[in-house]
This record gives C-alpha cells, structure tokens and sequence, in this order.
C-alpha cells in the first residue's frame, strides 16, 4: 500500500490512520509458506514537528515445521513497529530516522521487512521439544524413553580385554 505523506508533511499535528490487509502469502521463509492468514495491520501516521511518526500494529497466523521434529507449529502473531519519517537529512549516516523520497513509502515493503526480522529464528513445536533420534528419525517427544546400543563396534575388543582382566584381580 502506497502510503502517501505531502500533505501530512504540510500540516504540524496532522494526522493518517490506516487499516487494511496486507497478504504475505506468497513469501517464502525457511522453505514453506508460512503466512496462513492475511497481515491485519492498523497504523497511524502522526506529523510531530516535521517529522512522520509512524506506528503499525500487525496480527497474523504462521505456520512453519519444527525445526527439531519437522511437526506442523502454528502461532498467532503480535507485533508493534514504529518509525520516525522524514523528507530529508542532515546526516546520512543516521539510521534513527527513515528517508521517504517523493513523500510517499511503500508500507507493505516497510511492514513485510519489520515482520521478518522480528521473526524468531527457529521455530520450535514446544519449548522443550526432544527432536528426532539422530540414528533412526523416531519422535523423541512421543518416545521419550526410546535408546539405542551405543557400544561402538570399534571398541567391542576392549570390552573383551577389559573384562578378562577384571576377572583376573
């Protein structure tokens, strides 16, 4: 969504609100599609001394594998962002303050940038979730007293020798 700020740059105290659906479903994010639902997003848009002071509040679905035991996990989705715009600087080395050229900002590219940074970056079915048994793929969380014989074959020899001169004593 174009948002477009000449006149709220004219007008000190002026002020914009938004509220529409941004759709993020083709997004591709560690391998799947993962935006289920549509981005709600509220923001309003606030001309304080000059400067645009942007504030958006987004909600949506996600759906992702986990990353230990490749189970579907779904969330709900919560965040804030805000940003300070102006039309020009002083310094361009600042990073406090978001440049907008020909006084208008692509919101959906702004908002799509802040939501995947924000993203965790891995995704877990549960917080202590085991994953899956490196040697044979079985879900730990479901088997959680499943082992393997770890003798390595390598030492089976040693094994022998050590039981022979524990005998021995």
């Amino acid at each position: 969504m174009l948002l477009e700020l000449k006149n709220l740059f004219l007008e000190d105290g002026g002020k914009k609100d938004l509220h529409y659906e941004m759709d993020l479903s083709q997004v591709v994010f560690s391998g799947v599609r993962p935006f289920i639902t549509p981005v709600s997003v509220t923001a309003q848009a606030e001309n304080r001394a000059g400067a645009i002071h942007l504030k958006a509040d987004v909600a949506f679905d996600f759906r992702c594998p986990c990353d230990r035991c490749a189970a579907e996990t779904q969330r709900a989705y919560r965040f804030s962002f805000q940003h300070v715009l102006v039309n020009a600087l002083n310094d361009e080395e600042n990073d406090t303050f978001l440049l907008v050229e020909n006084e208008s900002i692509e919101l959906d590219d702004l908002l799509r940038e802040d939501i995947l940074l924000e993203l965790p970056t891995k995704f877990l079915c549960k917080p202590d979730c085991k994953g899956l048994c490196s040697q044979c793929g079985i879900d730990l969380n479901e088997n959680p007293d499943h082992q393997h014989d770890m003798t390595d074959i390598r030492f089976a020899a040693l094994e022998g020798l050590k039981a022979k001169l524990e005998g021995k004593e």
